[in-house]
């Protein structure tokens, strides 16, 4: 049976990696929690624009992203910083995180008395919470734990002729171990729902695919707007893809073959075990960011173009089957997969190669933009600030 070294949460999750997480619960704490993370190494803050002036299904959101990555089993512990006036209610927030039975702690800046007070009592209390998280050990547990992202961004014709399909691969591997995938992107598989819906596992999950779309589709036409003015992007179509099929066609592909047992919404926790379609946008870090806050160890991320985005608790594997840009961008190039154009690599080689990588960084071997420090976080919104 193939292990990996993993951290053991109380809730019976696995960690691969065992952070220290900042939380601010508005916008106003931002400065405080950055401050905290550059004074204490190894520790991740996730700054965002939210928090407060939001109602109803959008600050429900904004609750539920935040409480969703504090609870990723790759996070071992959780500060929370409020300001004390916003409408994410901090004590609330550490309630939820707590269920998972990681340690937490809050305060709020106002009541402490200032950023500078704040920045220091954060300060001592992750140094506190850091050094009891260095002395947590690993234990091997089976590649089945794993839970997978795949994500697409940057694409160009390379994507879905090489890197995409060859992701697949790999994904339909890991389902064969008994892990969990979760493929997103809600805009990126119009014009190609038809061909997931067909691979539902059930009648219920076929009706649920085509609902997110219709929603989708419906919102777009009440703003007035139309797909096709941003879909595909500029970017995109200088890559040589022209039209929202074309790119969907190739973007699902990056999922593998196995039926879809299930539709969530963004942020949803994923279930343990086989393959799931996340509600979420195209947007590249706001998708990763849903993906984490459900609970994936890993994201997978496709790009023919060229990105070197991360993600704040997440390791973001990042493959390429263009040989131009793993040479040009090798510094944020995890895996390279462009043989298959050539001829010299078969679909199977490539899946294997992705595998073999997803295999060393669950195991701790650092992606590229863990290296480079990409902590990228966003959280997708509903609503219009008020």
């Amino acid at each position: 049976m193939n292990t990996i070294p993993a951290y053991l949460r109380p809730n019976g999750d696995i960690g691969i990696r065992n952070h220290l997480l900042i939380i601010p619960t508005v916008i106003c704490s931002n400065q405080v929690c950055n401050r905290i993370m550059q004074s204490v190494p190894d520790t991740v803050a996730i700054p965002h624009q939210h928090g407060c002036s939001q109602i109803g299904a959008d600050k429900d959101r904004t609750f539920d992203v935040l409480a969703g990555t504090g609870k990723n089993p790759n996070v071992g512990g959780v500060i929370i910083i409020s300001l004390g006036c916003e409408v994410v209610d901090p004590k609330r927030l550490a309630e939820e995180i707590r269920k998972t039975g990681k340690p937490v702690e809050w305060f709020d800046i106002q009541s402490v008395g200032g950023s500078v007070k704040a920045i220091g009592h954060g300060v001592e209390l992750a140094k506190r919470m850091k050094a009891e998280l260095d002395k947590q050990p690993q234990t091997d547990v089976p590649l089945s734990k794993l839970k997978v992202g795949v994500k697409c961004g940057g694409s160009d014709a390379t994507s879905g002729l090489a890197s995409n399909p060859a992701l697949g691969a790999a994904a339909d591997r890991l389902i064969a171990e008994g892990g969990g995938i979760v493929i997103g992107e809600t805009t990126e598989i119009i014009g190609a729902e038809h061909v997931l819906a067909e691979r539902c596992a059930s009648e219920m999950t076929k009706e649920k695919l085509y609902h997110i779309v219709d929603r989708f589709e419906k919102e777009v036409d009440r703003m007035g707007a139309d797909m096709r003015g941003g879909n595909p992007s500029p970017g995109n179509i200088a890559g040589g893809l022209t039209t929202i099929e074309e790119k969907s066609l190739g973007c699902i592909s990056k999922c593998g073959t196995a039926p879809i047992e299930g539709v969530i919404e963004y942020a949803e926790r994923i279930p343990d075990h086989g393959l799931y379609f996340m509600d979420s946008p195209g947007n590249d870090i706001e998708c990763v960011s849903g993906m984490a806050a459900g609970g994936a160890h890993i994201v997978c991320f496709t790009t023919g173009l060229g990105t070197p985005t991360g993600a704040a608790v997440v390791p973001v594997i990042k493959i390429t089957g263009n040989p131009g840009t793993f040479r040009h961008m090798e510094d944020n190039m995890d895996v390279d997969v462009s043989e298959i154009l050539s001829g010299s690599f078969s679909l199977s080689e490539a899946g294997d190669r992705i595998w073999q990588e997803i295999v060393e960084v669950a195991g701790g071997k650092l992606t590229k933009a863990e290296i480079l420090g990409h902590q990228e976080f966003s959280i997708n919104r509903i609503g219009p600030s008020l």
